[in-house]
């Protein structure tokens, strides 16, 4: 399903004042897709799905599916939109007092679904997430990435066109993460779903998201496809997320915090070229590296690098012009 937000804005009142938690933000969501939002802590990216998904109504703006506006629809009509959506959460939202099977059969219970249509329908959902041995498990007796393999389960089971997963994975470790990444992905591809995936962990970005939007202040300040946000970052919130990124040893790795005027950023196979070698070769000028990492993408490498360039100006502007024509972008950086 494809969402369309439009100049959305909300308003909290609090004892310290008014906060603009979603300052007029626009967004394309295409269909069949996994986007990311991320931002900071209080930056406003979980006041904004809950706008999206319906579970507030904006201030201002509308939110559209499928070019149908929705944000204003009567009640009865919101709760049959909102049984298109699913959604999974940091903490996972289990019911203790029900097994894992009956966890996943609650919303097909909710949605009046025949009860000898739910049995079948909870086993292929157990079996999609690969847990067909833990149907009777008590919620206490799972771990943490099977409590969200059967949160992710239960989202799924009415068939939803819409998954939200606020924050799915910032309670797991990373080896978790990964394979719940891994299984996000697989079950998208499956089911063709339209994924929103909320976090503040670029690395989910990287490893999950086909397009992105940076939310700082309530507002969107920068959004695009992941592969053009790694390689040519525009804001400085968009910057200090990838200057944090690590995961498996595959972040920057920084081993002197002086200098590093420049960036550089290598996109694909120039990731593997000996370009600095060349460039002191060609142009009179020495460099001095800072900082350096690779970032693989699902589809790409994105490599970048934190470099200082010794000698005359005009042949510094040389060896930056040289760069770009090798497919290597620089940037000061500030």
């Amino acid at each position: 399903m494809h969402i369309r937000l439009e100049n959305l804005k909300k308003t909290y009142r609090t004892p310290d004042g008014i906060i603009e938690a979603v300052d007029g933000n626009s967004l394309d969501i295409p269909e069949n897709t996994i986007f990311g939002i991320i931002g900071k802590s209080g930056a406003g990216k979980s006041s904004l799905v809950r706008l999206m998904s319906l579970l507030e109504a904006p201030d201002a703006g509308a939110v559209y599916y499928d070019g149908r506006r929705v944000d204003n629809l009567p009640k009865a009509a919101l709760i049959q939109e909102r049984r298109k959506l699913g959604m999974i959460f940091q903490n996972f939202n289990l019911f203790a007092s029900r097994t894992a099977a009956k966890n996943i059969a609650y919303p097909l219970e909710i949605c009046g679904m025949p009860s000898a249509e739910i049995q079948p329908r909870v086993q292929e959902m157990l079996r999609l997430v690969g847990l067909e041995d833990r149907g009777d498990a008590p919620i206490s007796t799972l771990s943490g990435g099977q409590k969200q393999r059967i949160a992710i389960a239960r989202a799924l089971a009415p068939k939803p066109d819409i998954l939200f997963c606020d924050e799915a994975t910032s309670a797991l470790d990373p080896q978790t993460t990964h394979a719940i990444i891994a299984l996000i992905r697989e079950l998208q591809a499956k089911m063709n779903l339209t994924v929103v995936m909320i976090t503040h962990q670029m690395e989910v970005v990287r490893d999950a998201c086909e397009q992105v939007a940076v939310i700082d202040g309530g507002k969107v300040v920068e959004q695009g496809s992941v592969k053009d946000i790694f390689a040519h970052p525009r804001t400085a919130v968009t910057k200090d997320f990838l200057s944090h990124i690590t995961t498996d040893g595959r972040g920057m790795v920084r081993w002197s915090h002086d200098g590093g005027k420049y960036v550089l950023h290598f996109i694909g196979d120039s990731t593997g070229q000996p370009v600095l070698s060349a460039l002191a070769k060609s142009c009179n000028v020495s460099f001095n590296i800072r900082a350096a990492g690779i970032q693989h993408l699902p589809d790409q490498d994105i490599g970048t690098m934190l470099i200082d360039l010794n000698g005359e100006e005009q042949d510094i502007r040389q060896a930056i012009a040289e760069l770009n024509r090798n497919g290597v972008t620089v940037e000061e950086n500030t």
